[in-house]
């Protein structure tokens, strides 16, 4: 199976040197470029690429509206996010937006291939270390938590939880792997695998960095802590 790939980035430097990289992976095809944000949305439309690389400051319309734009219509394609230590502020927005996980932009390039066929499979939040990292990052910078009016509903499906589940739920949105959290727990990791299954489902939520969104905005993660 070949993921087909969107660049979304105004820096041809930067998107010539991600499309080399890719270009050396099995099983990868660079679709089609874009150089902002609007542009990324009409071929994401009429393509429908497996997987959209999104700078986040790009003209017209940013990568985070982007996101949203492209999620919000349904497509396929899931948002791989590239990010930087200094754009913290914006993880929580390409998080909220849809994006299936991020990417540091000096990640090296094995990272970057691994990223691109992660998110394609439907798994995100790649390298848990880094998105600990981040998220304890930007939430001790106070980015915007939990939105008020959003809480009751997010907060009804937190409570379909049984006390197991949303303890799992809490080390996802901490960024641990399965196989983390099967070590933190004591429990086979395939144990760990099916109740984080069970978690997606329960709440709705479309991959991990969805379940995410869902365990802050409902109370259960405390940004800022």
């Amino acid at each position: 199976m070949t993921i087909r790939v969107l660049l979304a980035d105004d820096d041809a430097l930067l998107r010539a040197g991600v499309a080399v990289v890719l270009g050396t992976a099995d099983g990868i095809d660079i679709t089609a470029e874009a150089a902002d944000g609007l542009r990324a949305v009409e071929l994401c439309r009429s393509l429908e690429p497996d997987v959209a690389l999104m700078d986040v400051r790009m003209p017209g319309i940013d990568g985070i509206e982007a996101t949203r734009r492209i999620t919000g219509a349904g497509l396929a394609t899931r948002v791989l996010v590239l990010t930087t230590f200094h754009q913290d502020e914006y993880v929580w927005g390409a998080l909220r937006a849809g994006a299936s996980g991020f990417l540091l932009k000096r990640s090296p390039p094995e990272r970057l291939i691994d990223a691109v066929r992660t998110v394609a499979v439907g798994d995100a939040l790649l390298d848990p270390a880094v998105t600990r990292d981040l998220i304890r990052q930007f939430t001790r910078q106070g980015a915007s938590g939990p939105d008020p009016a959003a809480q009751p509903p997010f907060r009804r499906l937190l409570a379909r939880l049984t006390p197991r589940e949303s303890q799992v739920l809490r080390l996802i949105a901490e960024g641990y792997s399965n196989q983390e959290i099967a070590g933190l727990l004591v429990i086979a990791e395939s144990t760990a695998k099916t109740h984080a299954k069970h978690v997606l489902a329960k709440i709705g939520a479309r991959d991990r960095a969805q379940a995410v969104v869902i365990a802050y905005q409902g109370g259960l993660m405390n940004p800022g802590t």
